[in-house]
């Protein structure tokens, strides 16, 4: 039996080499048409393309609310291409070497080569890459008793994002409820070691709740950071399901309400997944109570199953919706509302931020100065 397989793959082998041969000897093909074929576009290129054709406006051929379980195919206007280009193969090396982690790649990113390429920015995630708790919407790893974290991450944070000149930067991190303060002497260090070889460079925090504990938000909001981040996540009435048990509405209004309140000029930002099943009513409701505690700056994207053991997608919003959530995020008074299919909390952060906060907070700030 083993030597009819062997004689079938080397019959099939020598096929597939007699048929090259053909192609090669009888193609009419001139010299200068090979070489444009050899020289000619990427994948990219056609990947790029067919993003554009698929326009927002497209209708989709297939259902965007899911009934009784079925699972949603994709539409048109959440395909992205493939992520290629200098910055981002230039990033992804650097973050490799000084071992450091990006939730950009843990969380599964569609943005992740949009933003490496073109904005300038990367998400970091700290604290290592093994989270205590299991939200249902999130693919990085968990474990009640991850890998301590490390000492040098710090310095090798604030080292790699000085050497590729980022305008902006993202600080995150897995939730480590096995620590006494969450995390946030890590965060302070962290963003400490940033500013001191780069004052200029913006720097956003997005923190885990730290179990509801002030001191540790405190801890934070004095490192010098530029912005404070904490995601609600989904509306009120899904915490339970998306959420792990330990994260709930009421305890994330109280993190982003205690740091307006402790420093009141401090732009604060969070961000919602739509598409979990929440209705208008209620999503209507969350961004209320979020301004409620002050809350500046709102991210609104869709939810994306990252893998068969999440949660199922029940809802693709369309474009239009996303744009009616943007309307209604600037009327309730939010300084900046980003809404929008594969927008993300940190997407594009920024380019949003520089043009749409920091030049309004340094023209008051100027003001007040001249008024006395």
């Amino acid at each position: 039996m083993a030597i009819r397989v062997v004689r079938k793959v080397l019959s099939d082998s020598f096929l597939v080499q007699r048929r090259l041969t053909c192609v090669t000897q009888y193609s009419t093909l001139t010299k200068e048409q090979k070489e444009k074929i050899a020289n000619g576009p990427g994948i990219e290129e056609f990947i790029s393309k067919s993003r554009t054709n698929a326009g927002i406006d497209e209708a989709p051929k297939h259902p965007l609310k899911s009934m009784a379980g079925e699972r949603l195919r994709l539409p048109p206007w959440l395909k992205t291409e493939i992520p290629v280009g200098k910055n981002f193969n230039k990033l992804k090396s650097s973050l490799r070497h000084l071992k450091l982690h990006t939730v950009c790649e843990e969380a599964r990113c569609p943005n992740v080569g949009e933003c490496w390429n073109e904005v300038l920015t990367a998400t970091i995630m700290i604290l290592g890459d093994t989270c205590t708790r299991g939200c249902m919407f999130c693919s990085v790893k968990t474990s009640r008793a991850p890998p301590p974290a490390d000492p040098n991450e710090p310095v090798n944070t604030a080292e790699a994002v000085a050497e590729w000149g980022l305008d902006y930067v993202v600080l995150t991190s897995v939730d480590r409820d096995d620590m006494t303060d969450g995390g946030a002497l890590h965060f302070a260090n962290t963003v400490r070691e940033i500013k001191l070889r780069r004052p200029a460079i913006l720097v956003e925090c997005l923190t885990p709740d730290f179990g509801g504990l002030k001191s540790s938000v405190e801890t934070v909001i004095d490192s010098g950071l530029d912005v404070f981040a904490h995601n609600i996540e989904t509306v009120e009435q899904l915490q339970g399901f998306v959420r792990d048990r330990r994260a709930n509405y009421r305890q994330s209004l109280g993190v982003l309400e205690h740091a307006k309140t402790f420093k009141p000029k401090l732009v604060t930002k969070t961000s919602i997944m739509l598409g979990h099943g929440e209705t208008d009513e209620q999503v209507l409701q969350t961004l209320k109570d979020l301004r409620s505690v002050g809350v500046d700056c709102l991210t609104l994207g869709q939810y994306m199953q990252p893998t068969r053991r999440h949660l199922k997608v029940k809802e693709y919003v369309t474009p239009q919706k996303f744009k009616y959530w943007e309307e209604m995020g600037s009327q309730l008074g939010f300084a900046y509302t980003a809404s929008g299919p594969l927008v993300r909390s940190s997407y594009k952060a920024g380019e949003f931020y520089i043009k749409n906060i920091v030049k309004k907070q340094q023209q008051k700030t100027t003001y007040t100065a001249d008024s006395h």
